[in-house]
């Protein structure tokens, strides 16, 4: 199936307009007429109906393959141009917004570096590296402490672990448990959460603490879409939901919140660097098989990007602060 013919179907499908979907494209509307009829005509099957355009059973089916498609081609091409020492003149790092935390800030800098950090939802993170827009990615969630992240499918990617800590539970300062020395999970079930996907989302909290789907636990108040931590903190602190955050964030809200130690259960805050293929630092040939100027400057990102996954790598051994042995 040809990805042109399948990007243009999919135009078509969203904008409800062979007229439209040609100024999107740049194309004429008697050519997107065209690549439509190809696609048909290669399947066998009417994958729009004309008046009004809309797609019709068998294109909605084709539509539910079309961006993982489409992604998948991204990701092969983006694949390729690494493996041919693509140039860069910057490093790209998209970083989902609890991705960052100061140590691994100090750790994305480098000898005549310029890294450019672009904030995405988690599965964002995944496929902006898959398709090349980022050169790498730092994503966070949470995880037992010897377990990597659940990660999204998107293509030939790495994942290495770069930094784990532990969790707080985050209350108003005049919360009844903020004086409370450690919070399980199960025992808030009850409460008023708030659901901010840029922290944990409230369907996560309910599959960390075991509680069976329909059960009515950890309602939700008032919700956050945005990724700025001193919303979420400020919302906390107004008495719009608790929340759970890793320690280091939680402690950015002052004194009107309370961060908690999370007691249980036993999981922790994890950020993992993602990657495509990388070569080996300091490889790139050059003088000695003859090669000019031309490649050093796609060599010298390459060896700058292996460079920083080398310093935001944790150290095997390392053990999350506060969990216990």
């Amino acid at each position: 199936m040809d990805p042109h013919l399948l990007r243009t179907f999919v135009a078509v499908a969203d904008l409800r307009s062979f007229s439209a979907a040609a100024r999107r494209l740049g194309y004429t509307q008697s050519a997107v007429s065209q690549q439509i009829a190809a696609l048909e005509a290669d399947l066998g099957v009417a994958l729009l109906g004309r008046r009004p355009v809309a797609p019709t059973p068998a294109g909605r089916r084709l539509l539910e393959h079309a961006g993982p498609l489409l992604l998948r081609h991204r990701a092969a091409r983006a694949d390729v141009l690494r493996a041919a020492a693509r140039p860069a003149r910057t490093v790209v790092v998209a970083a989902s917004p609890l991705a960052c935390p100061p140590a691994l800030a100090r750790a994305l800098r480098g000898p005549r570096l310029r890294v450019t950090v672009r904030t995405a939802d988690r599965r964002r993170v995944a496929e902006q590296v898959a398709s090349g827009a980022a050169d790498l990615g730092l994503v966070d969630g949470i995880a037992a402490p010897s377990d990597p992240l659940r990660l999204p499918d998107v293509g030939p990617l790495t994942a290495v672990g770069a930094s784990a800590e532990p969790l707080a539970v985050v209350l108003p300062s005049g919360h009844p448990l903020a004086g409370r020395g450690g919070l399980a999970l199960a025992d808030l079930a009850g409460a008023l959460w708030l659901q901010a996907p840029a922290a944990v989302a409230v369907e996560r909290l309910r599959e960390l603490a075991g509680e069976p789907p329909g059960s009515g636990g950890f309602r939700t108040g008032s919700g956050y879409d945005g990724h700025d931590l001193r919303t979420v903190l400020s919302l906390v602190a107004a008495g719009h939901g608790l929340t759970l955050l890793p320690a280091s964030a939680a402690s950015a809200g002052g004194t009107a919140v309370v961060a908690v130690p999370l007691s249980a259960p036993r999981v922790v805050h994890r950020v993992e660097v993602l990657h495509g293929a990388l070569g080996i630092p300091g490889d790139g040939g050059g003088a000695e098989d003859g090669g000019g100027g031309d490649g050093g400057g796609a060599e010298d990102a390459e060896d700058a990007v292996a460079a920083l996954v080398a310093q935001l790598r944790q150290p095997p051994s390392s053990t999350p602060p506060g969990t216990p042995a």
